[in-house]
């Protein structure tokens, strides 16, 4: 291992060199792929590091990335990473992350760890062992809804739209009765797809005698997300009002007339 971290060591002063770094504070990128590389010390002296490229070595474990959350591309493709737990939830800047060709087997414990990446838009985790995961596809894509291009293919919004189906069938069956003014096709007795984190859909109960806006003090809903479920439900009450102006004195014509001013004419209509 000592010999391991010697090699890692000399490579990283060989890219300084190269690159013509004074300081570890102006180390903004570091080239280390393809040197066969099993480990590699910490980076943590280099604070301003943005772009890392390790792809191609032999690195089993990422325990060198403690301090670098300023890094907005990092290449980890082509290497032997079995788990990831616990080594990259700290760089929310992230942007880009390759990680395809290692041996990641748990796609709900690698995907926990980048749920914090909120700004990454690019990822690669084809050629693992997850991928096999019969939703693989659209976990990743609701669960990480900042990605845009996944596993070099862009996500579509068909795809979102399948993935929050199959995650979760609650919030898609009130957002479609939102977006269409009516109740939604997909009925909330069924559960919609298989899946790792689908339940079945559970039809809101209003407790009796108990109604909207009849009690302040308290939600009568056992879960207040029903309460959005059953207004879901209801249409909302329009009401379009318009007044003939061509009929209404205008102010000059009041003062030459000298009359009291006539209640309006106007015309309500209302419906569902």
């Amino acid at each position: 291992m000592a010999a391991a971290d010697t090699a890692g060591g000399q490579a990283i002063e060989k890219q300084l060199k190269i690159c013509g770094y004074k300081s570890n504070v102006d180390v903004v990128a570091l080239y280390l792929a393809r040197q066969g590389l099993r480990s590699i010390p910490s980076l943590s002296q280099f604070r301003r590091l943005r772009y890392l490229w390790i792809n191609n070595n032999k690195i089993q474990e990422l325990t060198f990335l403690i301090k670098n959350y300023y890094l907005t591309e990092l290449y980890l493709n082509n290497n032997e990473l079995t788990d990831i737990s616990g080594a990259l939830k700290h760089l929310c800047s992230l942007q880009i992350l390759f990680l395809h060709n290692n041996e990641l087997k748990k796609l709900d414990k690698t995907v926990k760890e980048l749920k914090g990446m909120i700004s990454l838009q690019t990822l690669n985790l084809f050629h693992n062992p997850l991928e096999y995961d019969p939703d693989y596809r659209l976990y990743v894509i609701y669960f990480l809804p900042s990605v845009q291009l996944l596993d070099r293919k862009l996500v579509t919004q068909k795809e979102r739209e399948s993935a929050l189906n199959l995650y979760n069938p609650k919030r898609a069956w009130v957002m479609q009765s939102v977006a269409f003014g009516k109740r939604a096709d997909t009925s909330l007795g069924t559960t919609v797809g298989p899946g790792r984190c689908t339940q079945q859909a559970r039809r809101p109960i209003m407790p009796s005698g108990q109604e909207f806006g009849n009690n302040t003090n308290r939600v009568p809903f056992e879960d207040p997300e029903d309460a959005v479920l059953v207004r879901a439900m209801t249409r909302s009450l329009m009401e379009f009002s318009s007044v003939d102006w061509n009929k209404v004195a205008t102010s000059q014509e009041r003062r030459l007339e000298n009359k009291a001013e006539e209640p309006l004419e106007k015309l309500t209509v209302q419906f569902r």
